[in-house]
């Protein structure tokens, strides 16, 4: 019977396993992978302490950062994912994806969420070439230039925001006759004079040679129109990967783990959730790995204390 089991190689994952180790709590760690989403980024330029940072070397010093500290304490367990959870009298069974199990007085669950993506032709081949999915991470290569921010929802318009700060111009596209963001912000973000919104737009295609040059987009009368950008940022969701939880948590409309912001306690008893896969407002890698050491902070009383 382990003390804790901490789900998730990100920052927020990887982070609790520093934390944990430190704190001399018997824990396995479960992993698929290290680094997270920032794993596919070229260039992070808001990971604290690093003015820049490929997502390969950010993964890479995540896991070097644990593997040094784990010693006798955290047992790491990569390249498997967690199928199940299920509560025991006292304590918590996860299956993983090899087959085996393992139990724990308390979890951690820090399993991130991955962007849903467009899918319209050209987009997967120019990934990383001009279309982002992270413009907090990418945002600052595109000073001066023109851009489209793709998806009208609150995360939309953020980026849109964020971009007008270097931007030449921004040009953000919702598909449907209305904007899903606050009404305040719409307005706020469209009044700038580098600011287009172009409702009815569903996008149709990605061009370009080596990188984004353009896209097309078909309005509201059916007609194709070509727009000029090298860089398109698509804000169209996020799909969090808590498939595992089955019922043993609460989850939100958006499939989001539901917790208590103060502690990161979810509405199970001995089960915290911290990043991407909860209810919170901001994403960040920078976030993440705050609220899991909140959450091994909370962790540890409840340990000692029970």
């Amino acid at each position: 019977m382990y003390d804790l089991i901490i789900i998730g190689g990100g920052p927020a994952g990887t982070a609790a396993g520093v934390y944990a180790s430190r704190k001399q709590l018997k824990t396995l760690f479960i992993t698929p992978e290290w680094g997270g989403q920032s794993i596919v980024s070229p260039e992070i330029h808001n990971w604290v302490g690093t003015p820049t940072i490929s997502g390969d070397q950010l993964a890479k010093d995540l896991e070097n950062h644990l593997r040094t500290y784990a010693g006798d304490y955290v047992t790491i367990e990569d390249g498997k994912t967690v199928t199940d959870i299920q509560k025991l009298e006292a304590g918590f069974s996860v299956s993983l994806s090899d087959g085996s199990t393992a139990e724990a007085l308390s979890i951690l669950v820090a399993t991130g969420s991955k962007r849903r993506q467009l899918t319209v032709p050209g987009a997967s081949e120019y990934e990383h070439k001009g279309l982002t999915y992270c413009a907090s991470c990418d945002g600052p290569m595109f000073a001066g230039q023109d851009v489209a921010v793709v998806g009208g929802g609150n995360a939309g318009f953020e980026t849109a925001a964020q971009l007008l700060a270097y931007a030449k111009s921004v040009t953000l596209l919702q598909h449907n006759d209305h904007y899903k963001a606050d009404p305040v912000t719409v307005e706020k973000v469209l009044q700038h004079e580098h600011m287009t919104g172009l409702l009815n737009a569903e996008i149709a295609s990605v061009t370009g040679e080596q990188f984004v040059q353009g896209l097309t987009y078909t309005n509201e009368h059916s007609e194709t129109v070509p727009l000029s950008v090298t860089g398109i940022f698509v804000e169209i969701g996020m799909i969090p990967n808590t498939d595992f939880a089955g019922t043993v948590l609460e989850r939100d409309e958006y499939n989001r783990i539901v917790i208590d912001p103060w502690t990161q306690q979810t509405k199970t008893e001995g089960i915290w959730a911290a990043g991407d896969c909860t209810n919170i407002k901001y994403h960040q890698n920078n976030i993440s790995a705050g609220d899991a050491v909140k959450a091994l902070e909370d962790i540890y009383v409840y340990l000692k204390t029970k």
